[in-house]
C-alpha cells in the first residue's frame, strides 16, 4: 500500500494543474491517467480542432478579400500534412507536460484509477494497468476524470460511417458528404473545417436554433454564416435513427426527412466518465445525469474533490484549470470560503466565431427578470473593416443597470474574450469605462463601444 498527501484521477487540464500546484506546495502527489496525458482537451479536443481550423483560416479571409475585389487566388490544404502535424504536436506536447509534471515531483501512474472505500478513515485508490494493481492511500482525492462523447438510443456512433469527435479529427481522408447532429461548439466547429475542406455539410439540432446555449440573434448570424458557406441546416428538427447503411451514414429525422452522407458525426453532448469510478464507495453522490455531487467548495465528500466536467458545473476545459486550482490552493490551506468562478468565458472558433462572457438574455428572462441589451455592429471597427469581416455584432446585456454578460459573433471574436471578461467582472461602465484606454485601432474597441450604444429593452418570446 503506497502513500500519498493528494492522489489526483485523471490527467487531463484540471488534474494536471492540480498536481503542479500541489507539488509545488511540498504535497506528495499521484497522478492517474488512463490514456493520453492532457486528456481529451489536448488529445483528441480543442487543440486538435483548433490546429485543423488554423489551417482552414486563410482561405476564409481570402474569401473575404475577394468578396472586396481587392485580391484574386486560392489555398490548397495538404489534409495529410496537415494530419500529421497535429499527430505529431499533440503527441509531443503530451510526452512534454508528463515530463514536466514528472520533473516536479509528480508520480505517474499509467493505468485506470477506481476509488476504494476508506481504509481507517482515509480515501483509497487502485490503479490497474494490464495485469498489474497499485493500492495507495491519501488524505485527499481529486476527481478529474472528464466526460466523454454523449449518445442516445438510435444515435449511438458505430464507428463505421456514424463517427463521434475523436474518430472524425482522426479520420484519414475528408469525407464528400458529412451530417453532423449537433449544432454546439463541437458541431459547429467540425461543420466550419469540413466545409472549407469540400465536403458538402448538413448539420442538424433538435433545439430551436444553432448554437442553443446563446441568444437567437447571436444564433440567427451564426445561421446565416453557415448558409453563406453552403452549409445546410435543419433547425428545430429532431433526429430519429442514425446507421449505417450500404457503405452510408443515413439520418431519419422525425419529420421523415431522410438524409445519406457518406459519413455523420454524433456531437450530442458530453457524458461524464464516473461509470465505475466508484464515487460512491467514498461518500460521494452522483446527479441523475452522472455527474459527480459537488458543494461550494468542490467537495463531494470528506477528502473527496471534483474538478472540470465531470462535476456538471461548466464543461470547458479552463474551467477545470480553474477549479483545480481554486482546490489545490484549499488544500494547501491558501484558500477557505466558496468557489467562485467569476464570469466564465466560453467561445465557439472558426470563419464565423461567437464569444460569450457571464449570462445570456435569454438565461435572464427565464429568471423573470429585466433585460435590456446594447450592440454595436462590426462593421463599425476599422480592424473588422480591414480585414473584410464586418459581419456580425458585440452585445452587451443588462439588468437594473448592470452589466450582465458580454456576447458577440463574427470573425475573430474569440479575440476579445479576456478584454470583455476583464471589463465585465471589474464593472467597467459609465463613467468607469473612462478609466481604460484601448489601443485604436484593434478590434478591441468595439467592446466599449457596445457597452456605451443605446440600451433597448428586451421581452421573452
Amino acid at each position: 500500500m503506497q502513500s500519498f498527501d493528494v492522489i489526483i484521477i485523471g490527467g487531463g487540464p484540471g488534474g494536471t494543474t492540480a498536481a503542479r500546484i500541489l507539488a509545488q506546495g511540498g504535497k506528495k502527489v499521484a497522478l492517474i491517467e488512463d490514456k493520453h496525458w492532457g486528456g481529451t482537451c489536448l488529445n483528441c479536443g480543442c487543440i486538435p480542432t483548433k490546429m485543423l481550423l488554423g489551417a482552414v483560416a486563410p482561405g476564409s479571409l481570402l474569401r473575404a478579400q475577394e468578396r472586396l475585389r481587392v485580391v484574386k487566388g486560392s489555398v490548397k490544404v495538404d489534409f495529410t500534412a496537415l494530419q500529421g502535424r497535429v499527430s505529431r504536436f499533440t503527441k509531443g506536447t503530451s510526452q512534454t507536460l508528463a515530463k514536466a509534471l514528472a520533473g516536479s515531483g509528480v508520480t505517474l501512474f499509467e493505468g485506470l484509477g477506481t476509488c476504494l472505500e476508506r481504509k481507517e478513515g482515509q480515501p483509497r485508490v487502485q490503479v490497474v494497468c494490464a495485469e498489474n494493481r497499485t493500492d495507495m492511500t491519501a488524505p485527499d482525492v481529486i476527481l478529474a476524470c472528464g466526460t466523454a462523447s454523449a449518445a442516445f438510443p438510435g444515435l449511438a456512433p458505430d464507428h463505421q460511417c456514424v463517427l463521434d469527435s475523436t474518430d472524425l479529427l482522426q479520420s484519414a481522408a475528408i469525407p464528400e458528404s458529412l451530417i453532423i447532429v449537433g449544432a454546439g461548439a463541437i458541431g459547429l466547429e467540425m461543420a466550419d473545417f469540413f466545409s472549407a475542406m469540400g465536403s458538402k455539410v448538413t448539420v442538424v439540432e433538435a433545439a430551436s436554433h444553432v448554437a442553443p446555449t446563446e441568444d437567437p440573434d447571436i444564433a440567427k448570424e451564426m445561421l446565416r454564416a453557415l448558409t453563406k458557406n453552403g452549409i445546410t441546416c435543419h433547425e428545430g428538427t429532431r433526429a430519429k435513427d442514425l446507421r449505417t447503411v450500404d457503405g452510408k451514414a443515413q439520418l431519419s429525422l422525425e419529420d421523415g426527412t431522410v438524409i445519406t452522407a457518406a459519413k455523420a458525426l454524433v456531437a450530442v453532448g458530453r457524458s461524464p466518465n464516473t461509470e465505475g469510478l466508484g464515487v460512491e464507495n467514498l461518500g460521494g453522490t452522483k446527479t441523475p445525469r452522472g455527474y459527480a455531487q459537488v458543494d461550494e467548495n468542490l467537495q463531494c465528500a470528506s477528502g473527496l474533490y471534483a474538478v472540470g466536467d465531470i462535476n456538471g458545473l461548466t464543461l470547458l476545459a479552463h474551467a477545470a484549470e480553474h477549479q483545480a486550482a481554486y482546490v489545490a490552493r484549499r488544500i494547501l490551506g491558501q484558500a477557505d470560503g466558496p468557489y467562485e468562478s467569476g464570469p466564465v468565458p466560453s467561445c465557439v472558433y472558426g470563419g464565423t466565431e461567437i464569444m460569450r462572457v457571464g449570462h445570456t438574455a435569454t438565461a435572464l428572462l427565464q429568471q423573470g427578470k429585466s433585460v435590456e441589451v446594447s450592440q454595436a455592429p462590426l462593421s463599425m471597427n476599422p480592424i473588422a473593416q480591414a480585414s473584410g469581416g464586418t459581419a456580425g455584432f458585440v452585445k452587451v446585456v443588462w439588468h437594473e443597470g448592470r452589466m450582465k454578460g458580454i456576447a458577440a459573433v463574427g470573425a475573430g471574436v474569440s479575440h476579445l474574450v479576456t478584454v470583455a471578461q476583464m471589463l465585465l467582472k471589474e464593472g467597467y461602465s459609465g463613467h468607469r469605462l473612462h478609466e481604460i484606454m484601448f489601443a485604436h485601432p484593434t478590434l478591441d474597441e468595439i467592446v466599449p463601444m457596445a457597452i456605451n450604444a443605446p440600451r433597448k429593452a428586451v421581452t421573452a418570446g
